[in-house]
């Protein structure tokens, strides 16, 4: 008896462990299918039916499990997995992007403190890889994504279904939006995650679309919304016949008789049966746009046309941008894109104004990662080839859902981009052609929440607009909301204000500091002991800052927050200079110096112009590098100084100066640095106030025709060394560009990056700085390289 219960405990042993191992392969055919739905299922089972697995099937089912529910955007149960997954101890290499995925996960479930330390395991495995020390930057801290949450009020309209409605797009007074309806009742059903295809629906009267206010920060009541049936699923609806108070709006009656009067008799068609028609299908259709008149509209679809439907040689059947146009109130045949591909997707569209760009989605090779956006631009009756929007806004990570307000100005979701969680919308900066990126802004809350917030919608004042987001009940689905702004359109920038001693450096407190705007009041701050004060400007403006003190001579300093392309504080240096005797006695004197060691230099020919009336006066310095010169009071006069196989910047000195500055002069092979060229943490972009600078370099290499210069660009210490080398390269390319456009040619000029091997302090890896200082770093420098 005993040996046949034995028997009884080996058959059930093996025959869970077969169970087990059949569950597990079966899940990872489901997997390999991209049926994440199906695989978690199977994975579930397989991971409580025994403990028949060994570790390290285990491990891997806990990893595809983990993916699964990433792909699904089931944030909740990523989180718990990867969570189970991360007890079995430090994960082998092959499975490091989990780390990314937890720590994703975990943001969207508002765990921001967790999820940098995730992202900073993740930097320590997957270093090339740039989002890990930007979101763990952000995590530190999410206030400035959230401090301007009061300006925005949220609404959840009631067109909202349990099923996903998403990318809304303004058309014809209504609403064009895509959902996972069930149109002509055909059901069909999205492997991915089992819901069902997508469709274009349409909602005909924007001004009749109801809403729920939702709290800031994407909350929602507990009580779900009662459904509206103002809804007209395309190819599911009745229309209405024509009255004779109805106007004639081309595109919703059907016919040749557009002009037709309220004896209209041929057929009449309504715009949802007109886009079910002929544009959706028994698979997706996905986001669309139209161009100004409504008469042409680019969708997205799978690739499937012609009743032929292909796929890529990996047997993906991929995603296609197609068209048609609107003649006579029907839609014509649908034509496919140019450049799409069987190989790669292509989808996501919009248009400009003018609709002669077109900008859209693709993981078409040679991009920076997951999915980026593109512009083709429409000329002599095609398409160009698309370009890449460049790395300012695409990632590692997906950049997608395109939009281009009537002024051009381009909205686009991230989830490589630093933001609250999942896709966060952004705000595009983009060069004056429309094909170039230049910076990017996250949008914050409430328009961003830890879920996903994508597909916006809205004015070129962002007053008014839509947008999609699964912020309620826990990301289950995609719900369209309504958005109007209340305040201003951005937070104040933070800009932290040092007023030092010119000569020591030395930080001067109780100074004040007026700041002006432009608007008649100005507002006034005194410096703490530190010599520091902190204020918040508006967003895309000019400012003035007036720095006094007792014993000092004012200084004045301009500043701008145009075209900033993140929230991160800034720092402002205003040295103050104690006055000296000067214009005001009627003598000028002065010193000529040496660039390097600031030693006085003797037999330096200075050269003093009065802008009265054009007059010059010529003096040599003696051994201590004096000069002094006889002045008139009341006039503007400009000083150079003059010695072979040396150069100077010159100085311009006002009426109304009490003081004169020192001359210095350089050599080839000096390090000048240049006063004010800062930029902003992880950026290259050349800010206006830097670009003000610059000017300065232009005009002494136009000073000095056979000069050549290299342009030196530093990094603090923050991020990985390879990450600063490259951020800091990129800066000195950037600052070459700029004098470029000014008209130094670009044989006279090198671009060298030393990222942060050249720190001025003590703020190395490690060392815990304030902001100030590490600004300190964030600095460019040009060496001579020849001067004649």
């Amino acid at each position: 008896m005993a040996r046949i219960c034995s028997l009884l405990s080996l058959f059930w042993l093996l025959t869970g462990q077969i169970l087990a191992q059949s569950l597990s392969k079966q899940a990872d055919r489901q997997f390999d299918q991209l049926a994440y739905a199906q695989a978690v299922d199977l994975y579930e089972k397989a991971l409580t039916t025994s403990t028949a697995l060994s570790d390290a099937e285990r491990r891997a089912a806990k990893a595809k499990l983990g993916y699964s529910y990433h792909q699904m955007h089931d944030t909740k149960n990523a989180e718990r997995v990867y969570r189970d997954l991360m007890t079995d101890g430090e994960l082998p290499a092959e499975y490091s992007q989990s780390y990314l995925y937890y720590a994703q996960a975990l943001a969207s479930n508002g765990k921001y403190k967790e999820a940098q330390a995730m992202y900073d395991k993740y930097t320590k495995v997957q270093s090339a890889d740039s989002r890990g020390p930007k979101f763990s930057k952000l995590y530190r801290d999410v206030t400035p994504l959230t401090n301007n949450a009061n300006s925005y009020r949220v609404e959840f309209l009631k067109l909202n279904t349990r099923k996903a409605e998403f990318s809304p797009m303004l058309y014809k007074g209504g609403l064009v939006f895509v959902s996972t309806g069930e149109p002509n009742g055909i059901k069909r059903v999205f492997k991915w995650n089992s819901s069902p295809f997508l469709d274009l629906y349409y909602q005909p009267e924007e001004k009749e679309i109801q809403a729920t206010a939702s709290r800031v920060g994407g909350s929602v009541p507990k009580k779900r919304v009662q459904k509206t049936n103002l809804i007209r699923p395309l190819g599911s609806d009745d229309y209405t016949a024509q009255t004779p108070n109805d106007s004639k709006t081309v595109g919703f009656f059907g016919g040749t008789n557009i002009n037709a009067g309220s004896d209209y008799t041929e057929e009449a068609i309504s715009e949802s049966d007109r886009f079910s028609r002929t544009l959706n299908t028994k698979y997706h259709e996905g986001p669309a746009t139209f161009s100004k008149d409504g008469s042409r509209i680019i969708f997205t679809r799978n690739n499937f046309n012609n009743g032929k439907y292909r796929k890529s040689s990996d047997g993906i059947n991929k995603l296609k941008l197609y068209t048609a146009t609107q003649s006579n109130g029907y839609w014509s045949e649908v034509e496919e894109l140019p450049f799409n591909s069987d190989e790669y997707s292509t989808g996501h569209p919009t248009l400009s104004p003018d609709n002669k760009l077109l900008y859209f989605v693709s993981d078409r090779p040679g991009g920076f990662g997951g999915t980026d956006i593109y512009v083709a631009k429409y000329e002599n009756g095609k398409w160009s080839e698309p370009i890449n929007l460049g790395k300012d806004v695409n990632t590692t990570g997906n950049e997608m859902f395109p939009f281009a307000d009537e002024k051009g100005n381009l909205y686009v979701a991230s989830d490589g981009q630093p933001g609250l969680g999942g896709l966060d919308m952004f705000y595009v900066l983009l060069t004056d052609d429309g094909l170039h990126a230049k910076g990017i802004r996250n949008l914050g809350a409430p328009l961003n929440s830890a879920q996903d917030d994508f597909g916006i919608v809205t004015d070129a004042d962002r007053k008014s607009g839509y947008f999609s987001s699964n912020r309620k009940n826990g990301g289950a689905d995609d719900d369209v909301y309504r958005f109007t702004r209340e305040g201003a359109m951005y937070p104040c920038r933070e800009l932290m204000v040092k007023v030092v001693d010119a000569d020591s450096k030395e930080p001067l407190a109780e100074a004040t500091v007026s700041v002006d705007a432009g608007k008649g009041s100005d507002k006034q701050v005194k410096t703490d002991a530190g010599g520091l004060m902190r204020v918040c400007l508006d967003a895309d403006s000019d400012f003035r800052f007036l720095a006094s003190r007792e014993g000092y001579t004012d200084n004045k300093i301009g500043f701008s927050t145009r075209d900033f392309s993140d929230d991160q504080p800034s720092l402002l240096e205003i040295p103050l200079s104690k006055p000296k005797e000067g214009l005001m006695s009627g003598k000028l004197r002065g010193i000529v110096r040496n660039q390097t060691d600031k030693k006085p230099i003797a037999g330096v020919k200075v050269v003093l112009t009065s802008e009265c009336d054009s007059t010059s006066q010529e003096a040599i310095t003696g051994d201590d590098g004096s000069y002094e010169f006889t002045v008139q009071p009341g006039c503007d006069y400009s000083l150079e100084a003059i010695k072979d196989s040396m150069g100077t910047t010159g100085v311009r000195i006002a009426k109304n100066a009490t003081e004169t500055p020192d001359l210095t002069m350089f050599k080839k092979g000096d390090v000048i640095k240049i006063d004010n060229i800062y930029y902003d943490l992880n950026k290259s972009t050349i800010r206006p106030d830097a670009a003000l600078e610059l000017d300065k370099v232009a005009a002494l290499m136009a000073k000095y025709p056979a000069m050549k210069i290299e342009m030196r660009s530093h990094t603090d210490s923050r991020a990985t060394a390879k990450y600063n080398n490259t951020l800091s390269t990129n800066r000195a390319k950037a600052a070459v560009a700029y004098l470029k456009k000014k008209g130094v040619s670009a044989k006279r000029m090198v671009a060298k990056g030393y990222g942060e091997t050249e720190l001025l302090n003590k703020c190395k890896d490690g060392v815990d700085c304030p902001e100030e200082e590490h600004q300190q770093n964030r600095r460019t420098e040009i060496k001579i390289l020849t001067l004649e």
